[in-house]
């Protein structure tokens, strides 16, 4: 067998949960600054004073989750007089099982599904708090789905005022937000309590993005696997997506190409064959989150091309018998996730409409849905 070739029982894989999307990597780099700005304003609640709300705003794949992650992690690892809670709301976005995943954190098993009050819940929440003196700190990862379900302020507002209610509660809140050009407003009785301290998570630049894939190419891989052309090779397509998860799945799923050859080095062929799977990964789980109505309606914009917001409503009304309010709301949280498209344009004496239209191509949208 040539020496370049992997024998069956052989692999180029070191730690492949190096490439895992999930995996707090050891070594984070290129986002000192935001960790220690972050981890100051946790430091309070060390010393049973409330944290300073804090905002973490950036484009998705920028280090946001991972930072929190980092933080939460130090602080677990130093002392048990400040909880934190990780919230993932693209997935529990509802008041009561974001609650009840605090609980959860805090008592060690779920409250009952049904039968018990909000009420009564944050109120077992908060006793503990008091009587045990510690602090909580909560943070909402992808808080943008709060806004798009109508439940941000009926979450933010027992958190933050959570004192006025129950005397000695000390809770602090972490919002990470992807900036996505949507405009979010929070009402007055929230925001005059909220005020967070922002942090800023801007794109990596090219040379951070060569330098964190070497990373994990040097735990992940085995030596010589991943050539520096290869690699220059990912670094483009990561640039082109603007997205370092594209990368990290990239090296993942290029080794598994290499693998199948039964080559022990990645090649631009792996590369290549392997970025349409990983460019379409974000796209693939932002839809697994979607409600059934809302996949109906992005079949539906995806199967139209580009379509008047009037004539896409008669299609999603006759198919589903929803409202325009429901509608309109949908479209606004397809828009912010960056699936959709709006363009206004002038309509003769009818004036400006509204035009909808998919970012991927149909097929990348109906392949993904059929994937679910």
């Amino acid at each position: 067998m040539p020496k370049d070739m992997l024998s069956w029982d052989q692999t180029i894989f070191k730690n492949g949960e190096m490439f895992e999307l999930d995996h707090v990597p050891e070594h984070f780099l290129h986002r000192s600054g935001q960790i220690e700005a972050l981890t100051f304003n946790m430091r309070p609640a060390v010393r049973a004073m409330h944290p300073i709300n804090t905002l973490c705003l950036g484009p998705p794949g920028t280090g946001k989750t991972t930072a929190v992650h980092k933080v939460f992690e130090e602080i677990e690892k130093h002392t048990s007089s400040v909880i934190p809670v990780h919230v993932n709301c693209q997935v529990d976005n509802t008041r009561y099982v974001i609650f009840s995943q605090i609980f959860q954190k805090i008592y060690g098993y779920m409250p009952p599904t049904s039968g018990v009050s909000f009420k009564k819940l944050f109120g077992e929440i908060a006793k503990y708090l008091i009587e045990k003196k510690r602090v909580l700190v909560v943070a909402l990862d992808d808080v943008n789905y709060l806004f798009h379900e109508n439940e941000v302020n009926g979450v933010l507002y027992p958190l933050l005022r959570a004192h006025e209610v129950y005397p000695g509660a000390k809770i602090g809140v972490i919002g990470v937000l992807s900036e996505t050009g949507m405009h979010y407003v929070l009402d007055q009785r929230v925001n005059s309590v909220f005020l967070p301290q922002e942090i800023r998570f801007p794109p990596y630049a090219r040379a951070e993005i060569h330098d964190i894939l070497r990373n994990r190419i040097k735990y992940g891989f085995f030596p010589d696997v991943v050539p520096a052309d290869v690699l220059d090779k990912i670094v483009d397509c990561v640039e082109t997506s603007r997205d370092l998860r594209v990368g990290i799945d990239l090296l993942k799923r290029a080794g598994f190409n290499a693998e199948r050859r039964a080559s022990k080095q990645i090649s631009i062929e792996d590369v290549d064959g392997a970025y349409e799977g990983s460019k379409l990964v974000h796209l693939a789980h932002l839809i697994r989150l979607l409600r059934n109505d809302e996949q109906t309606l992005l079949k539906l914009i995806a199967e139209s091309g580009e379509i008047k917001a009037g004539e896409l409503y008669k299609k999603f009304q006759e198919g589903t018998g929803l409202g325009y309010t429901r509608y309109h709301d949908m479209l606004n949280k397809l828009e912010s996730i960056k699936l959709i498209d709006t363009n206004y344009i002038n309509d003769g004496r009818r004036g400006r409409s509204r035009t909808i239209s998919s970012r991927y191509t149909a097929d990348e949208i109906l392949n993904g849905l059929e994937s679910i």
